[in-house]
């Protein structure tokens, strides 16, 4: 397994991790995710440390707390072997403290999520979205006491804008205080929009990308075709409402091209569209989540193996639309030169 840096951190996480949203199985959203429950949590983590996957992503949301209760139970006894990363900040009882990153609400969070993981410190802590209501500079010397309280050793956000994150970068570095080093984002071949503004941030400012949902949300399995109705078994029956949007006509586009390099490579659609993420500026670690073991051992075999330049070239334009103003510029090639990055 590749191992890469974490922005600027110097702290170092393998180029897949694993996504433990399908852990519990509670309520309409997770459970079409999936319901591992503790036995076969146990066995996909035996398979994903023997394969070097050492980074486990969960949230205090997932299937409300049983996620966290159930990987924490999973790595009992090998935690040291582990980075454990977590996310909070949306929404976990029905009172009015109960969401957000206030000082109140991080410090109660993070000690019900230590308690849930049955660990001592949590690696890498994630907002799960932006707060516009608690002034950044409290979060920040907040999750700063948490560092050095040793409960947390690094923070990064998720689901931030390009401003919501460099306003708190500029806010660290002013006050001194712990800098986000991961951005965990939604990004695939069908969403791209990580690329015109937080891509470039993320190269200028040191921050890693951890993706979610490489196969954008479950469209580029190999499942969704042209003319085909939707398999049976697919989780967007139960989930699309909850997904990223993705247009037909190009996610059918993309298809074909997978189709292409699959027949050329020998590999999977899942494999290759993750492959192709793994040669992203940025990108630190994608994670892949598995319902049951042959899709873990299938999404394992992304790794050990590179598309070719063409390869790369074809799927970009496959999956290439033209970004919002003001970015637009950049993207046809009239300041080309100018770009801090080229996508």
């Amino acid at each position: 397994m590749d191992y890469r840096y974490l922005g600027r951190s110097g702290f170092q996480v393998p180029a897949l991790g694993f996504g433990a949203g399908t852990f519990g199985g509670h309520g309409p959203l997770f459970s079409a995710w999936g319901n591992t429950d503790a036995a076969g949590a146990r066995r996909i983590v035996d398979l994903c440390l023997d394969a070097g996957v050492t980074l486990f992503d969960t949230a205090d949301v997932y299937s409300d707390g049983a996620s966290e209760s159930i990987l924490g139970a999973a790595l009992k006894g090998r935690r040291h072997q582990a980075i454990v990363s977590t996310k909070l900040s949306l929404r976990m009882g029905d009172g009015p403290n109960d969401a957000g990153t206030s000082r109140h609400h991080l410090l109660a969070g993070v000690d019900a999520a230590l308690k849930r993981l049955d660990t001592g410190h949590i690696d890498i802590l994630q907002l799960h979205a932006f707060d516009a209501m608690t002034p950044v500079e409290q979060v920040l010397r907040t999750l700063d006491d948490l560092v050095r309280a040793g409960k947390v050793r690094y923070i990064g956000v998720s689901n931030f804008s390009g401003w919501q994150l460099m306003k708190s970068l500029a806010a660290s570095d002013r006050l001194g205080l712990e800098r986000y080093v991961a951005n965990q984002t939604y990004y695939s071949l069908i969403g791209r929009d990580y690329e015109w503004e937080l891509m470039p941030l993320g190269i200028d400012q040191g921050v890693g990308a951890i993706v979610w949902s490489p196969l954008g949300w479950g469209r580029l399995t190999g499942k969704v075709r042209r003319g085909q109705p939707l398999p049976a078994d697919s989780r967007l029956h139960a989930t699309e409402g909850f997904a990223p949007p993705a247009d037909t006509e190009r996610l059918y586009r993309v298809v074909d091209a997978l189709d292409q390099v699959a027949a050329e490579t020998g590999k999977t659609i899942p494999q290759i569209a993750i492959n192709w993420l793994l040669q992203r500026p940025t990108v630190a670690s994608v994670l892949i989540g598995a319902r049951d073991e042959a899709q873990l051992i299938q999404n394992l075999g992304a790794v050990g193996w590179s598309l070719t330049p063409e390869q790369v070239a074809r799927l970009d334009a496959a999956s290439a639309v033209t970004p919002p103003y003001p970015y637009y510029p950049y993207w046809n090639g009239q300041f080309a030169e100018r770009s801090p990055v080229a996508v």
